[in-house]
C-alpha cells in the first residue's frame, strides 16, 4: 500500500506542480487538500484492479490521480460550513480555515473538474471507447447518482432515525459508490476488464464500502481526536445515524467479520492474484483512523 500510496502522490504533486499558471492560492488550496495526508484507499484499489488484470501501473495512473481529486473535492466540500461544518481534516485546519471559503470552493471545483481532465487526456493507453466508459463509470459514482445524492440524504438524516435498509442506501452511495467505481477504473485501466471480472469486483466493493462506513462509525466512538484527525465523537454531537446508534457496538463488529468473508468470497474466482485486496480489506476493518 505504501508503494501505491508514494506513487499517487508523486504524480499529484507532479501535475498540479506544472499548473504554476494559474491563481498561486488556488494551486495552493489543490495542493494542500490533494496533499495532506489519508489513506490513499481509493487510488490503491484503482491500482490493484489494474494489476489483478494484468494490467501497468502507467494505465492505471490517470484514474488513480483523477478519483483521489474527486474524493479529495467532496471533503474540501462537505467540510464547509453550509454542510459539516469540521475545523479539523486529517489532524489540520480544513480548507476553508485554512484559506477562506470562497477559495475552498473554488479549490474543490477545480479537484472536480481535474479528476475528467485527466480520465479524457489523449494519450494510448486506453482506446477512446474504454476512455469513455471510465468517465461514465466516475460521473455516475460522484453525481447525483451516487457520492453526492449519498451527502444529500446524510445531511438530510441529522437527527431522524433510519432504518438498517436506509443506512444502507445512504453510505452505499456517500462512500461506496466511490470505493466501487474505483475498483471498476482500475479494471477498465488494464484493458482486460471481462463482465465477469468487473461483477466480481464490484461485489467485493459493495462489501469493503460498506466495512469501511461501518468501522468510520466505531472509530467515532472508541478513536481518539489525534487518531482520526478530526474531532472524536462528531457524528454523535451532530445526532448523525450510526451503525452502532442502530444496531449496537458488538453487532456492528460482527458484521465487519461477516462483510470481510464477503468481500473474500466475491474474489474467489481470481485465486491467489486477488490476495492484496483480501489484504485491504482486512486493513479496512483493524484500521484506527
Amino acid at each position: 500500500m505504501q508503494l501505491y500510496r508514494e506513487r499517487v502522490e508523486s504524480k499529484l504533486l507532479s501535475l498540479l506542480s506544472s499548473r504554476a499558471n494559474i491563481a498561486s492560492h488556488l494551486n495552493e488550496a489543490m495542493q494542500y487538500s490533494l496533499l495532506n495526508g489519508g489513506k490513499r484507499l481509493r487510488p490503491i484499489l484503482v491500482y490493484q484492479a489494474c494489476k489483478l488484470l494484468c494490467g501497468t501501473l502507467e494505465q492505471a495512473d490517470n484514474a488513480a490521480c483523477a478519483i483521489e481529486a474527486i474524493h479529495s473535492y467532496s471533503l474540501v466540500h462537505d467540510d464547509l460550513p453550509a454542510m459539516d461544518d469540521d475545523d479539523l481534516r486529517r489532524g489540520k485546519p480544513t480548507c476553508h480555515i485554512k484559506f477562506d471559503e470562497a477559495t475552498a470552493i473554488l479549490a474543490g471545483d477545480a479537484l472536480l473538474t481535474l479528476a475528467f481532465e485527466l480520465l479524457s487526456c489523449d494519450d494510448s493507453l486506453q482506446s477512446p471507447d474504454i476512455k469513455l466508459k471510465m468517465v461514465q463509470t466516475l460521473a455516475t459514482a460522484s453525481g447525483d447518482l451516487g457520492m453526492v445524492d449519498g451527502q444529500a440524504f446524510d445531511l438530510g438524516s441529522v437527527g431522524k432515525a433510519l432504518t438498517l435498509e436506509e443506512m444502507q442506501s445512504m453510505h452505499g452511495a456517500k462512500t461506496g459508490a466511490l470505493i466501487r467505481a474505483a475498483l471498476r477504473l482500475g479494471a477498465l485501466a488494464s484493458n482486460n476488464a471481462t463482465p465477469d471480472s468487473l461483477t466480481a469486483l464490484d461485489q467485493y466493493g459493495v462489501a469493503i464500502g460498506l466495512a469501511f462506513q461501518i468501522q468510520d462509525d466505531i472509530l467515532d466512538i472508541e478513536g481518539s481526536t489525534e487518531q482520526l484527525g478530526k474531532p472524536q465523537g462528531s457524528d454523535l454531537e451532530r445526532d448523525k445515524p450510526t451503525y452502532p446508534a442502530l444496531m449496537g457496538l458488538e453487532a456492528s463488529k460482527a458484521w465487519l467479520e461477516e462483510l470481510v468473508e464477503q468481500a473474500n468470497d466475491a474474489l474467489s474466482s481470481f485465486g491467489e492474484q486477488a490476495t492484496p485486496l483480501r489484504e485491504i480489506a482486512q486493513f479496512i476493518i483493524s484500521r484506527s483512523s
